[in-house]
């Protein structure tokens, strides 16, 4: 009995053995993840405020959409035909073209001043100006009401230029994005993206629509009723400006990226990754 007793306090040994040694090996890839989340966590803690400020920019670009969105609304409240309804929509040409002079805008720049600066902080400049402009003709545009109606071509032209500077901003800033953020949080810019753009689109849409309309402001927000809403166009244009502005300054971390030229450019989809100098 005494062999039987032994054999069987060693298999019992060996399984011990066995179990310890695969709890072990599968100690090993956990403690491997962890390290990774914990190296990823600080990762996304140093550049939170790269994707703060992307948010913050990818917001400004869904404003002047849901601005743009909301002007077949009012042209409607003020009986414009639907043939003018469909004209005003080519200002929504430029983000779906703006593929033709993206390579112009990864090309073209002053070295001195960054890559993607070069483009970012004028056109930021130059939409916040073009805003002032727009406040004090847009309300002439867009027609008194007493006989005069919108001047709907006038209105496509000048939300056509309002675009057209928002989408040069969008190919900046999905430039600045993959060369700024790092390999482990460059997923994030897509996020910023999606929900700056849909939040923009909100702010100048939705919320506007619902400020400027007279019923809304009286049913909900005022205690005496008004002729008006709360915020116009016009003064929704005049009060942006400031911000975009600001968006404009201060940020730094601009890492060029050497592409050849307009040329290189135009040849990275068959050239390959292109190098990058700090």
């Amino acid at each position: 009995m005494a062999p039987a007793i032994a054999a069987e306090e060693g298999g019992r040994q060996r399984r011990a053995g066995s179990r310890q040694h695969c709890l072990a090996a599968a100690g090993e890839p956990l403690a491997a993840d962890a390290e990774a989340l914990s190296g990823a966590a600080r990762g996304f803690r140093a550049e939170l405020g790269s994707i703060l400020l992307l948010l913050v920019l990818y917001v400004l670009q869904g404003i002047p959409l849901g601005l743009a969105g909301s002007v077949p609304l009012i042209l409607q409240s003020k009986s414009a035909s639907y043939t003018d309804q469909a004209f005003f929509s080519f200002v929504f040409w430029p983000f779906s073209l703006k593929l033709l002079w993206a390579p112009l805008v990864d090309a073209v720049y002053l070295r001195g001043f960054g890559r993607r600066k070069s483009w970012l902080v004028p056109t930021q400049y130059v939409l916040g100006l073009f805003m002032i402009y727009m406040s004090t003709r847009v309300d002439a545009l867009l027609g008194d009401g007493q006989g005069r109606g919108p001047d709907v071509r006038a209105l496509t032209v000048t939300f056509f230029l309002f675009e057209f500077l928002a989408a040069t901003q969008d190919i900046a800033v999905d430039g600045w994005a993959l060369t700024m953020l790092s390999r482990e949080n460059v997923g994030y810019a897509s996020t910023c993206n999606s929900v700056g753009q849909t939040a923009g689109y909100f702010l100048g849409n939705v919320l506007f629509l619902a400020l400027e309309s007279a019923s809304f402001c009286n049913k909900y927000l005022r205690l005496q009723p008004q002729p008006r809403g709360i915020v116009t166009l016009s003064g929704t244009a005049r009060a942006l400006p400031a911000w975009v502005c600001w968006s404009g300054m201060g940020w730094d971390g601009d890492r060029t990226v050497e592409w050849g030229g307009l040329e290189g450019t135009l040849n990275i989809p068959w050239a390959g990754t292109p190098s990058t100098r700090p």
